[in-house]
């Protein structure tokens, strides 16, 4: 188990209170500081500055944080693990990021989930950065992730690749093209994904070497929801820059319709994402012949 002292941190970290932490874990104040204390002894640092006013974490203290979660974490797993094998069971929790939301993603995994009896998923979606964060701290078991891999302490199998292309309403006049134009762009009203996603951020790299910026377009709305995005194009209040893949469903109904945009290819790679050791080689397998099965059926 888990040092006490290390949760008793984790959640005055949390709280920047010794009172809500005794709270939170039902100790008194008087028992949080002696944690806290013996801890900074033991480690021969200060981990939180103790004003009047307020909390704040040392230095030291945001490093602690980081190992007291993870540490928390793999006991979460363990105990997870531990329960699964009494029960003859298998449980996994998956990561995914907001884009993959709208993709051929969650099916593959009800798909597998269904096939092998007894596993049970969860899924998460969060951003790709954070999913490394859960991955490194083993808060989940895989992620699919576009985009180019660039945490080296990860594996990864490469799934399939997706173009970033422009997305317009059918009732928008630009469907009938077969190719969008920069001036084409540049003349609409576009609806981008928060600008730290990995869409947008492969998308103002293109423009960018174009000699252009996302103060070039005419951008009059960000929104992290995609299926908010596609309604909204559906609707024609806009177009936007989205996935191909994120949009399959609605290109296939004739509501949406998906264009390049000239001088830009923007493509990007989907891959399954784990730490070394931590999974079975043959589940990997199994989601991977099964995504690559159903990626095939959709062409």
């Amino acid at each position: 188990m888990i040092d006490h002292r290390y949760q008793t941190f984790l959640a005055v970290s949390e709280t920047l209170s010794f009172t809500a932490a005794a709270q939170k874990l039902g100790l008194t104040q008087p028992a949080v500081s002696t944690h806290i204390r013996s801890l900074e002894e033991e480690l021969g640092v200060t981990l939180i500055n103790r004003d009047k006013r307020a909390l704040n974490l040392t230095y030291q203290g945001e490093i602690l944080v980081k190992y007291a979660k993870r540490m928390q974490s793999i006991e979460d797993n363990l105990q997870r693990k531990i329960a699964d094998s009494k029960k003859g069971v298998k449980s996994l929790v998956i990561g995914i990021t907001h884009t993959s939301e709208s993709t051929i993603a969650p099916e593959i995994l009800a798909y597998y989930s269904r096939q092998g009896r007894g596993t049970y998923i969860r899924i998460v979606s969060d951003s790709i950065n954070n999913l490394y964060d859960m991955l490194s701290s083993f808060q989940i078991d895989l992620a699919i992730i576009e985009g180019n891999i660039t945490n080296r302490k990860v594996s990864s199998i490469l799934l399939d690749t997706d173009s970033i292309m422009a997305i317009v309403s059918k009732e928008n006049r630009l469907s009938a093209k077969r190719v969008l134009t920069i001036d084409d762009l540049k003349k609409e009203r576009v609806i981008l994904r928060n600008v730290d996603s990995g869409t947008t951020t492969l998308f103002a790299n293109s423009l960018n070497k174009l000699d252009m910026g996302l103060e070039d377009i005419n951008a009059f709305l960000e929104l992290d929801n995609v299926a908010s995005i596609k309604d909204l194009v559906r609707k024609n209040m806009g177009i936007s820059v989205l996935p191909r893949s994120a949009c399959l469903d609605e290109i296939k109904a004739g509501t949406l319709v998906a264009l390049p945009i000239e001088n830009m290819s923007m493509i990007r790679q989907i891959s399954l994402v784990y730490i070394p050791g931590n999974v079975q080689k043959e589940i990997l397998d199994n989601i991977v012949g099964i995504y690559r099965e159903k990626i095939s059926e959709e062409l």
